[in-house]
């Protein structure tokens, strides 16, 4: 897969250790050089907010989390039944344990994957956990584009391109959860169900009060 390796741009280091490496190389083995492109933003975005805002975060962890955050969506790491992002989370836990990480930063990773599409709540939670969803907001919706400079979007998208983003990112997430739809519930990945199939019935939290088994 040809893609760009860098251990420095816009300002921003990218971590080049043996776990970072380890982890680099799963995301090129099991995933795609569109979602390397885009996890590779998302990380430099990220920290990028954390520049901007002076946030202090663990610069590894995070890295990490950015190379696991999609890879839920692809055959190897996708379960039959769980929502992608915690299927990510859970992969990248596995993974630092397996490293002998300590408890709290599993604990730290697995939230920054799994809640890094999890509106109003992410936002609010550990460094990691917020950057990342800032930095996913960002490359996905264009989230704080206005805070993006010129200099650091082009170096950026030169460096990891976008290749019709906007009209690849939507069949991906699909892709990656169309064999357990019910899995989107309550998420805004339902659009994207919404998005691709006709007529796509969304599970209602109405209608789970309404016919609940409880009698009055």
């Amino acid at each position: 897969m040809p893609v760009t390796r860098l251990s420095k741009l816009a300002g921003v280091d990218i971590p080049d250790s043996q776990v970072a490496k380890q982890a680099t190389e799963l995301l090129l083995e099991h995933g795609t050089e569109f979602l390397y492109n885009h996890s590779l933003r998302v990380f430099l975005f990220s920290s990028l907010n954390a520049k901007r805002n002076n946030i202090k975060y663990d610069t590894e962890l995070l890295y990490i989390s950015a190379v696991f955050h999609d890879l839920g969506l692809v055959p190897h790491y996708s379960s039959p039944d769980k929502r992608f992002e915690v299927d990510g989370a859970n992969a990248a836990r596995d993974f630092l344990k397996s490293h002998g990480y300590p408890e709290q930063s599993l604990q730290r990773v697995w939230d920054t994957i799994a809640l890094h599409t999890t509106i109003g709540i992410a936002e609010y939670k550990e460094p990691e956990v917020a950057l990342m969803y800032s930095g996913v907001g960002l490359d996905v919706m264009g989230e704080g584009y206005e805070h993006l400079s010129t200099e650091n979007r082009e170096a950026i998208i030169k460096a990891f391109p976008r290749t019709d983003f906007k009209q690849k990112i939507i069949p991906t997430f699909f892709d990656g959860f169309k064999h357990k739809t019910d899995t989107t519930f309550g998420n805004i990945k339902a659009d994207v169900c919404a998005f691709m199939i006709p007529d796509f019935q969304r599970k209602n939290f109405c209608d789970c009060i309404v016919h609940s088994p409880w009698e009055e």
